[in-house]
């Protein structure tokens, strides 16, 4: 079967010069892929009317669907629509259903005045299919030209997110066969890619053609990612499943989980099953250890909260931590962080604890400490476990991959695995 394949076109100045991240196309790109479209092409253009007519002609030479996001908005700089109307060859109309929704949010829910900058933006191509958005005040636009079709949508990330999945997938599904695909995922921790590609090479070379291993290495772990593809969903499903056991086998002292999971959403799982919780004390992450374990539904009910204790004023009066030992060995020391998580453990009564001390960079660094140089602790009730690390990144960088190592030794240490 001969897949169907698509091209994503992100438009804006602001996308170039890196002002905005592009989240879109990423979003855009996963459901394409459950439902067996082929992503052939991502597009990042400006907002000049010459190259936006390049990357369409570019994506119609050898993709099915184009998507294009952004340029729908209010401002002398969104032409994305007046460029489709005069591209597709139709005359702008007003969309009346449109025009009666934006009326309905600026009168009626905002309280404010409709001016005609805001109305215009319920006129469309009269050869245009209109994709009603609920959740804003520019429309989706559907085309087709020489048995291609076209969508146009907001460059708002959750009104795009809205039109995707309530018209245009839908609309790709009944009008496209397209492959069946699987994809099955695992994390592996405490090796690194290529030492892991090694190990499971044997694993590797025996897979079938149709059948992808792809490495996703990030923060000092590795997630790895079985992708199929067949036209008969359920055999498809079930080849993978034996295989995917097969490469769990292959990698058992270093699986972290065999889901599509963050690492902190596996601590979270664990200390939920065992109704237990963790604290946290932290100087060179300035929270986001706190910040990874809080931010899923639900986390109240295992991290108490924790103390940020950059100055060593903080790490003596609120974690006990001995003048002695900051003057002889230093906050960056195995003695600092372990009576730092010993300390917040018993102050916030929790099951377990995490704490940090290290060299984030660009400075700060000595001849017995190097930059990048952290120490990370973690403790329960009955001990306490600390490991150096030297990290080579930058500061955003090192603080990131500290703050899921210092994770990963909670889940070793729940898991009595440490």
């Amino acid at each position: 079967m001969i897949s169907t394949q698509a091209t994503i076109i992100t438009i804006g100045d602001e996308l170039l010069i890196g002002q905005v991240i592009d989240t879109n196309s990423a979003f855009i790109a996963q459901e394409l892929n459950k439902l067996g479209v082929s992503l052939k092409n991502r597009i990042a253009v400006g907002d000049k009317r010459e190259d936006i007519i390049q990357a369409l002609e570019t994506a119609a030479k050898s993709t099915d669907i184009i998507i294009l996001t952004g340029g729908l908005g209010p401002t002398a700089d969104d032409i994305t629509k007046p460029l489709l109307c005069d591209y597709f060859g139709g005359k702008m109309i007003v969309h009346e259903p449109t025009l009666a929704h934006i009326t309905n949010i600026f009168v009626n829910i905002h309280k404010r005045p409709m001016i005609e900058r805001n109305r215009k933006q319920a006129e469309v191509p009269d050869v245009c299919e209109v994709l009603f958005n609920e959740t804003g005040t520019a429309p989706g636009m559907l085309f087709k030209k020489e048995n291609k079709y076209y969508f146009s949508l907001p460059g708002v990330p959750h009104e795009m997110r809205w039109l995707m999945l309530n018209h245009v997938l839908p609309f790709i599904s009944k009008q496209f066969v397209t492959q069946k695909i699987s994809h099955r995922t695992l994390l592996t921790a405490g090796i690194g890619e290529s030492f892991l590609a090694e190990k499971i090479a044997h694993f590797e070379n025996q897979l079938p053609s149709h059948i992808k291993l792809a490495y996703l290495p990030n923060f000092g772990m590795v997630r790895l990612r079985l992708t199929g593809t067949g036209n008969t969903q359920d055999a498809l499903e079930n080849e993978i499943t034996i295989q995917f056991e097969e490469l769990k086998k292959a990698v058992d002292e270093y699986l972290v989980t065999d889901e599509d999971e963050t690492m902190e959403m596996v601590v979270g799982k664990l200390l939920k099953s065992k109704n237990q919780t963790v604290s946290t004390a932290e100087s060179c992450t300035g929270g986001y250890i706190g910040h990874l374990l809080s931010k899923n539904p639900g986390s109240s009910t295992f991290y108490t909260g924790g103390i940020i204790s950059y100055d060593n004023r903080i790490k003596t009066e609120f974690l006990d931590v001995p003048t002695d030992i900051l003057t002889t060995v230093g906050a960056v020391s195995q003695e600092a962080v372990e009576q730092m998580a010993k300390a917040v453990r018993e102050k916030m009564n929790t099951d377990y604890a995490v704490s940090v001390s290290g060299i984030m960079g660009p400075g700060g660094q000595t001849a017995e400490k190097p930059l990048g140089m952290v120490w990370i602790g973690v403790a329960n009730r009955e001990k306490v476990f600390s490991k150096v690390f030297y990290l080579r990144f930058d500061r955003l960088r090192n603080i990131e991959v500290t703050a899921n190592q210092a994770i990963n030794l909670l889940r070793l240490l729940i898991i009595n695995k440490i």
